[in-house]
């Protein structure tokens, strides 16, 4: 083991346990607590061994200094917990890791169950000081504005969001151990946390960015929220250590809001980061009410299918940042732990985008779009001009086309008019605009007007030659179909085509309107969400077979031995 230097030793360091100290706000947290250098380091988390990142040198010095050490803890057991408490004074306790937003017995055990952990080793070890990471989440309830809230705030009574239901717990837990058996606790509630190697927020916004869903708006825009820059929050939990070591009236046992204290815009925090890393600003406001009502298809869609392919309380939680006001005071914490932010919002958003410059959309995206790989959606499409316009590789064209074909299906099949009668209005509209246009100058408003060369209009004496002779092919091939059908030669076609104009009249009495609007909408909506979302429907798709073939399999167990030998039977035919 190495010597510790006489020199630090001169400093009298404390001992303190950074629990989740692996963690986006751990590793921030450790980083920081070496850079004071009066300080011993536990460093535990849940994975085995210590991968140490280039960027971490100052830990690796400390490491072979012995000014900190790593240790594996698991929070579900109180004995690992122990033995990484074992002489320490100070406990910060971090994010925990591994953490299944969508599994809550997980999230129950590590969280509350661990937090119990925590206390009973913390009094056990006769640790001084227990500091809790927690969230300004564990206050936000239902869907409903919070302006300048401060610690009076009571915990919701429901909530949609379980993480910041169990982490309301644990944080309770812990305020509750305040003062037993010589422990002293608080808990800071850090809000909007962002900054050099998050995780969790920045990601997903940029996630959502490169699937194109960054120029939308949630709501009017307006709502406020308060954001804080990772180094803010480290500082934070410094200052309550030292002012539950000091003050510890006016700190032990009580909560406290972290921000920025720089409230602000959520969309123009969000268009900050964003337009930081070249992606598209968002500018398209959609109602609130409809976001929502998407959200609750979704909930049940997440409850009968569960959550292998999307994060429906992740979903959740981004709704309520984007369309309510989420502010907190910080009056408590300035006055009696001491804190103000000590890097400022604009510095801590530079210093994020800088972080995150490797997912920029000129080193990220454009190297996706580029890709010589095709997609499945593109090879379906053939790959030429439909596949473009289809795949909105050129939004404005796209767009266009999308227009011209709702502008089409309303003239003939929504207007009221007979298919005969829209389509000759269409065409004497056609030639009028074509006979107005030739009369226009050259220029008019100082805009040049581009005239229509005549040979768009002239068709080639071979192409007439051509059509005409397919059109007498046709009808004499049409007319010899009659005339056996009329003198009864042919049942099995007779049959066929009385079915078929029969499945035909059904459908154009009833269903053939709507089915060129869904067809419509379909085309410029499923091919551009399948090469988005690609491996997520492919896998949906995989679940759906999977299901079918494990009910036929339990089908073919309680069906007589007749059915079951006719089921195999089939399902070995098509294999």
């Amino acid at each position: 083991m190495a010597v510790v230097d006489d020199r630090f030793a001169d400093l009298n360091p404390k001992t303190c346990v950074v629990l989740g100290g692996r963690g986006f706000l751990g590793r921030s947290l450790v980083l920081r607590l070496l850079k004071l250098g009066n300080w011993i380091v536990r460093v535990a988390d849940s994975a085995q061994s210590l991968q140490l990142h280039h960027s971490e040198s100052l830990l690796e010095q400390a490491l072979s200094s012995s000014r900190a050490s790593y240790f594996h803890v698991d929070l579900l057991d109180k004995r690992s917990i122990v033995k990484v408490l074992e002489g320490s004074s100070v406990v910060f306790y971090m994010d925990v890791a591994g953490v299944d937003v969508n599994n809550f017995y997980t999230c129950y055990k590590l969280m509350v169950q661990g937090a119990k952990n925590v206390i009973s080793a913390c009094r056990e070890c006769r640790v001084r000081r227990l500091i809790y990471n927690s969230s300004a989440d564990v206050v936000v309830g239902g869907l409903h504005d919070i302006r300048d809230g401060d610690e009076s705030l009571a915990y919701p009574w429901k909530t949609n969001n379980t993480l910041s239901d169990l982490k309301a717990q644990a944080e309770a837990l812990i305020l509750s151990a305040n003062d037993i058996d010589g422990l002293l606790t608080c808990s800071l509630r850090p809000s909007n946390v962002f900054g050099p190697g998050d995780t969790e927020f920045v990601p997903y916004f940029l996630k959502l960015a490169r699937y194109g869903f960054s120029k939308f708006i949630i709501g009017t825009g307006d709502n406020l929220s308060d954001f804080t820059f990772s180094e803010n929050v480290t500082h934070a939990h410094i200052c309550a250590e030292e002012a539950l070591n000091f003050q510890t009236v006016s700190v032990a046992g009580k909560t406290f809001f972290i921000t920025n204290l720089e409230p602000m815009k959520f969309w123009e925090f969000l268009s900050l980061l964003l337009e930081g890393l070249e992606y598209q600003r968002p500018f398209i406001k959609l109602p609130a009410k409809l976001v929502q009502y998407i959200l609750s298809v979704l909930k049940w869609v997440h409850e009968k299918l569960g959550s292998r392919y999307f994060s429906y309380p992740l979903l959740v939680h981004f709704f309520q940042l984007a369309s309510y006001t989420r502010t907190f005071n910080c009056m408590a914490a300035q006055k009696d732990i001491g804190y103000s932010p000590i890097v400022s919002l604009e510095e801590g958003v530079t210093l994020t985008i800088e972080s995150f410059s490797h997912l920029a959309r000129d080193s990220s995206f454009s190297r996706c779009c580029s890709s010589t790989e095709q997609s499945k959606a593109d090879k379906l499409l053939g790959g030429g001009k439909v596949a473009d316009i289809l795949l909105w590789r050129e939004e404005k064209k796209s767009f266009a086309c999308f227009l011209v074909l709702v502008l089409l299906f309303y003239w003939f099949f929504l207007s009221g008019r007979t298919f005969i009668s829209a389509a000759a209005r269409l065409l004497l509209f056609s030639t009028l605009l074509l006979y107005g246009h030739g009369f226009l100058p050259s220029k008019l408003f100082g805009f040049h007007i581009q005239r229509i060369p005549t040979t768009y209009f002239e068709i080639s004496d071979t192409a007439v030659k051509d059509s005409v002779t397919t059109t007498v092919y046709l009808w004499n091939r049409g007319f010899q179909n009659i005339s056996g059908l009329a003198q009864g030669d042919d049942w099995s076609a007779f049959f066929k085509i009385a079915v078929f104009l029969y499945l035909l009249k059904l459908i154009l009495s009833e269903l053939f309107t709507k089915m060129i609007g869904i067809g419509l909408a379909v085309a410029f909506m499923a091919f551009f969400v399948y090469e988005q979302y690609e491996s997520e429907i492919d896998g949906l798709v995989d679940f759906l077979f999977t299901s079918l073939k494990e009910f036929m399999i339990h089908l073919m167990r309680i069906s007589p031995v007749s059915i079951s030998r006719l089921l195999h039977y089939q399902e070995n035919f098509q294999h």
